[in-house]
């Protein structure tokens, strides 16, 4: 994890107060342990914490933590570590049924205490079995540039079940981070729940008194909901792709095996084996993976292709040596060369498997319905495309995710097109599916149509659509989706201009107040007064790749502004739809 050093912000900071706090928490259970994980913390611990050091801390035993009893435990100690959610609590319950009684019960929370759910434990009858401890981890660096909270059900928390302990988490994660880096200076923010957090920021930062000087200079604060769009829209960098097609967690994707095997691995595969799917770590400690995720994918392979020749071309020199000093020379580059050989082989793979994706018949023409419905086309009658797509029975979470954007795209659908897609879907997917579409409707993604044009607005005005780019060296954002610029990210290019439109006339077609407050620093400490300016921008209901990728493009172009980007989750179309099914 040193890469988490090399960034403008030293993440590393964050990473290492992390596990100290974990250590802590595991040193004040005295003895063995066996831990069972909530189902979703195993990846999150995984990037501040590896397993030698838990072992190092007592851990013997690990198991996921499932309704049912408890498998035989031979420790003195159960630590059950957990967010706060009521399923769980019910499982800690039934796991607790009919324990040994020589056995110690601990329960962590994370990253707080809830009463909710230790009032849960109570009416279950078992909170009295337990030793409750924090371990406040509100969020993780996730790359160089990148955190997140890792809440992956934050957009249906926020924006379906109205659960707001959501921005006190997100408001207690900005103070963590001020606590690390220093108060910061500026804050903007664009809707409702921007507008809450930042008022919750200002209140927590009156607390900070320590005279760290800011290393971070503006925060902007973007609610999920002023811009429903990015998130629904396929993403075309090499780094989106992944997540859309395989998903990507924690930095970690799992990929099927056959593009990975040598000729002799395949070989010796017996006719009734599987072979392991493969595990792969993507982050910027790949130093070619540095260089390709941000590409848009039409991009990678002239990319890997150049790679090729450079290496083959240092190969050739070598064997030119003549004297004692080249030979040493190229020894001394060999290693560079073979670990350069193998992320070149393993990235030529992981695009041979997007490619059979993404050239198939199936993506091709889900992707030009998405992009005709950004364009403004047909974005008031029955898509054919998406009627065809429920005849055929494909998959809801497909048809779903383009009936979304085509509503997003044009403020809401006409009553009757909104009745034909309800009735379609229900007709052909089942009754039991209503519930999703009102769960749609809550979350603004499938309604019916408002009288405004605020997205015709916007894409006209700010330029969201841009034809012609250039995928192999672009000169705009819009790169990152072939010819669609991210709302926000361009919200992003108002607030900090470098050529852009007015702020105000924009920011007033954009839905949900606007935030613009200065924080008051610690008594001696100065803002800083750099030539170039970190900003670190705070997606709440959660960021995609895509958009991350383009906000690295706007620092690499920029001149006056670098972005760090948070968020309460990394996320894509798919997984945003499939979580309110």
């Amino acid at each position: 994890m040193n890469h988490l050093q090399s960034g403008s912000l030293k993440l590393g900071l964050l990473r290492n107060q992390a596990r100290r706090d974990l250590i802590e928490c595991l040193l004040r259970i005295e003895g063995g342990k066996t831990v069972v994980w909530d189902n979703s913390l195993p990846g999150p611990i995984g990037l501040v914490a590896e397993y030698s050091l838990l072992q190092e801390r007592g851990i013997t035993k690990m198991y996921p933590l499932v309704a049912g009893p408890l498998p035989a435990i031979t420790s003195p100690n159960v630590v059950f570590i957990s967010r706060a959610n009521l399923s769980n609590m019910d499982n800690i319950a039934d796991n607790l049924q009919g324990a040994k009684p020589d056995v110690e019960f601990h329960l962590v929370f994370l990253p707080r205490r809830s009463l909710i759910c230790e009032k849960r434990l109570e009416d279950l009858g078992v909170v009295n079995k337990l030793k409750v401890h924090e371990f406040p981890l509100d969020i993780l660096p996730i790359d160089t540039d990148l955190l997140s909270m890792e809440i992956n059900d934050s957009f249906k928390r926020l924006f379906v079940d109205a659960d707001y302990s959501i921005l006190h988490s997100v408001a207690k994660a900005i103070e963590t981070i001020q606590g690390l880096y220093g108060v910061i200076p500026v804050v903007y923010g664009k809707g409702e729940l921007s507008q809450r957090v930042a008022a919750m920021v200002e209140r927590m930062s009156a607390d900070l008194t320590s005279p760290i000087a800011p290393d971070i200079d503006n925060l902007v604060l973007i609610d999920r909901s002023t811009d429903l769009v990015t998130p629904l829209a396929t993403q075309l960098t090499y780094e989106g792709l992944i997540d859309e097609l395989y998903g990507l967690h924690c930095t970690t994707v799992t990929l099927p095996p056959e593009k990975f095997l040598t000729k002799q691995e395949k070989d010796r595969i017996r006719p009734d084996e599987t072979p392991p799917n493969k595990k792969l770590i993507l982050n910027d400690s790949d130093e070619m993976f540095g260089e390709l995720r941000d590409k848009n994918f039409h991009a990678v392979g002239p990319s890997l292709s150049a790679k090729a020749k450079g290496l083959t071309s240092q190969v050739e020199e070598s064997k030119s040596a003549r004297s004692i000093g080249e030979y040493k020379q190229f020894v001394s580059k060999l290693p560079h060369i073979q670990a350069a050989k193998a992320a070149l082989a393993m990235h030529t793979s992981v695009t041979e498997l997007l490619k059979e994706k993404v050239d198939s018949v199936e993506f091709l023409e889900g992707l030009r319905c998405q992009q005709e419905f950004i364009n403004g086309i047909e974005l008031d009658r029955v898509n054919e495309f998406v009627d065809d797509c429920i005849g055929r029975g494909d998959p809801l979470v497909k048809v779903l995710r383009l009936m979304c954007v085509q509503s997003c795209c044009g403020n809401g659908l006409k009553p009757k097109v909104l009745e034909a897609y309800r009735s379609g879907v229900v007709q052909g997917y089942g009754y039991r599916h209503q519930l999703a579409l009102e769960r749609l409707e809550t979350a603004g993604l499938l309604v019916e149509q408002q009288s405004s044009k605020t997205f015709a607005y916007l894409r006209r005005y700010l330029k969201l659509n841009v034809e012609d780019i250039n995928e192999q060296n672009p000169a705009d954002i819009s790169y990152v989706f072939s010819g669609y610029a991210p709302l926000s990210c361009r919200l992003l290019q108002v607030l900090f201009p470098e050529g852009a439109p007015p702020a105000e006339e924009v920011l007033r077609h954009i839905p949900g107040p606007t935030v613009h407050c200065k924080q008051t620093l610690p008594k001696g400490v100065q803002p800083s007064d750099g030539p170039v300016s970190k900003t670190l921008v705070f997606f709440i209901g959660g960021v995609t790749y895509a958009e991350i990728a383009a906000l690295r493009f706007l620092s690499q172009r920029g001149k006056s502004t670098e972005f760090i980007v948070a968020a309460t989750n990394i996320t894509n179309g798919n997984n945003l739809i499939s979580r309110l099914i």
